[in-house]
């Protein structure tokens, strides 16, 4: 019996805009897929093998769900990573650096509502998780199938061989009787 391998995770690591990103997929077009990607980063060098252990182990914990961390930072990839850091202005000549204009007085600028945005991701990460309970449950089922198609394969060679040898017995019967 041939039975299908399970295909084997390799983690992969690119940085995308603000932000570095692994997953872990069974080749490079599911990283590429699973990424939102249709370019190519890996033939570009932007994306390869990651060789972190603790990206690794982190990606390997959500198979095919990109993980993030804002670039440079040594924080743990994670699906609602921190935002970066902003770099500080530089300084010329020893001068300090330049302020910012203050808004004028009474025209108080609120951030934007991020409910929206924040029920969408909500939305999205339930979707990632069904899908790897899927995913689990698929691959159990597709053991389970193996295990009783290799079951039933082998009492078929069994009770083919018994009939084999039972024809084999009424054959040289047969013979013995002169036919």
């Amino acid at each position: 019996m041939r039975k299908t391998p399970n295909r084997r995770l390799k983690v992969f690591q690119t940085q995308l805009g603000f932000y570095d990103s692994v997953v872990a997929a069974p080749s490079q077009a599911a990283a590429l897929r699973a990424w939102g990607t249709r370019q190519n980063l890996f033939a570009e060098g932007a994306a390869r093998l990651a060789a972190d252990n603790a990206a690794v182990a982190a990606a390997l914990d959500h198979p095919g769900t990109p993980l993030r961390r804002a670039v440079g930072s040594k924080a743990p990839f994670s699906l609602e990573p921190d935002l970066p850091d902003a770099p500080t202005t530089p300084r010329r000549n020893g001068a300090a650096p330049a302020k910012t204009a203050k808004a004028p007085a009474g025209s108080s600028k609120r951030p934007p509502d991020r409910r929206a945005l924040d029920a969408a991701e909500a939305r999205l990460g339930a979707i990632n998780d069904r899908r790897v309970a899927e995913e689990a449950d698929f691959d159990r089922r597709r053991e389970a199938l193996e295990a009783e198609n290799e079951r039933a394969r082998q009492a078929w060679a069994m009770a083919r061989a018994e009939a084999e040898r039972a024809v084999e017995r009424a054959r040289a019967a047969y013979r013995e009787r002169g036919g």
